[in-house]
């Protein structure tokens, strides 16, 4: 199997794809659960490593693409898992990005960056004392139908009782299972799951049906009567999300201007940041990268809007493919970029599949911004640093871009 890996794959992996930048299992959790959480919340906060304690030891600790076929292919020869070998190996190497999936994993992550996953539509964190909380509700999902609200405290999945589980082990029981906890693809559509909830004194159980739910991933706030600027928030980039921020960026007031909203984006679609890109483009580069010496560009499509007065906003959470779209956009000089630095998540991995037809993602190389920065472990530093308040930050410079305020 050749060339980058890509998202935008069928069910089955397509050799010889167009690049994207590797999620992680960040946005592999969440999605496909429905619990996926907001920002450092919950499982995001679990999954993602540690940057900044591993310094710069990411471009130099590769897994061996040839080791880790070999130590798959000896596995499967003597009746053993080839992804749990594999894994060993990659491990082993020190590199944080490669992953490996088995077959249902893999199809189950194409389905959700696709857009959709198979889920009850909760997002979940933990609170203090171990308790797991509703953070958020999909709206028409099976959750919303059955009256859950935000606030509401999960006490149990299945008779299992939420109090000091890690957030992904919530998350795999939601997700339908294996009951040791294992790995893998998410229960069907249709599936029950029975949860323990509590709001104030008030304790109860429902029993919800998992169905297949359409990931909201770009949520566009206008202002009451045209006044003020347009805000869009992208939460990942699945498929459509460049054609959802084109539609917005038409819609919207090119005398008020656009605050696009990046923050805790764990990153999706390569070809989707370039989509979104290219509503604010006219063309040229977005980012060059590097398969193992071979030097390549991303470029936008002609035709954006240049015009409408634009901020963009970036935190700690603000990853990989967010990170390349923010850093084109500040280097280009088309957005301020407003915020706290960066994640850092700047590699790029190719799929293998291994003989058992699970499927190792692997980091080939790293890609840069159009002046050449990096970002894998250093992230991108904001033109305007801040912490709290930096939405009503950005609706300042905004203003003195010639946006509304």
């Amino acid at each position: 199997m050749s060339g980058p890996c890509s998202y935008d794959r069928p069910r089955r992996i397509r050799r010889g794809a167009a690049l994207t930048l590797f999620l992680a299992s960040v946005l592999a959790t969440g999605v496909v659960t429905g619990t996926w959480s907001d920002e450092a919340e919950g499982a995001a906060g679990r999954t993602a490593p540690d940057h900044r304690s591993s310094g710069a030891h990411t471009r130099e600790s590769l897994a061996d693409r040839a080791a880790v076929e070999r130590a798959a292919s000896e596995a499967v020869e003597d009746g053993k898992s080839g992804a749990q070998a594999a894994a060993e190996v990659v491990s082993r190497s020190g590199d944080r990005w490669s992953t490996i999936y088995t077959p249902g994993e893999y199809e189950d992550f194409q389905e959700q960056l696709g857009g959709g996953y198979v889920g009850v539509g909760l997002w979940v964190r933990q609170a203090a004392g171990g308790r797991i909380v509703v953070s958020r509700v999909q709206p028409g999902g099976p959750a919303e139908r059955a009256g859950i609200a935000v606030g509401d405290r999960l006490r149990a999945v299945d008779g299992r009782t939420t109090r000091g589980a890690p957030v992904t082990d919530v998350v795999a029981r939601l997700r339908g299972n294996a009951p040791d906890g294992s790995r893998g693809p998410a229960a069907a559509a249709g599936t029950p799951v029975t949860l323990d909830l509590q709001r104030g004194d008030r304790r109860w159980t429902e029993t919800l049906h998992r169905a297949r739910v359409k990931a909201r991933n770009v949520v566009v706030d206008r202002p009451a009567g045209d006044r003020g600027p347009t805000r869009v928030k992208i939460t990942a980039f699945t498929k459509g999300t460049g054609d959802a921020v084109r539609r917005a960026v038409r819609q919207a007031s090119p005398d008020e201007g656009m605050l696009l909203d990046l923050r805790g984006n764990t990153g999706g679609l390569v070809t989707e940041a370039v989509a979104t890109a290219s509503a604010f483009l006219d063309g040229g580069l977005v980012a060059t990268y590097d398969v193992r010496g071979s030097q390549r560009a991303l470029y936008a499509e002609r035709g954006g809007n240049t015009h409408v007065p634009l901020v963009v906003l970036v935190d700690g959470g603000t990853m990989s493919a967010a990170e390349l779209l923010a850093g084109a956009l500040q280097d280009r000089g088309r957005a301020v970029v407003v915020g706290s630095p960066t994640f850092g998540k700047g590699a790029v991995q190719m799929p293998s599949e291994l003989p058992d037809g699970s499927v190792a993602e692997l980091t080939v190389g790293h890609y840069r911004t159009p002046s050449g920065r990096t970002v894998d472990d250093t992230g991108l530093t904001p033109d305007l640093v801040v912490g709290n308040g930096a939405e009503k930050r950005a609706r300042t410079v905004l203003s003195g871009l010639g946006g509304g305020s």
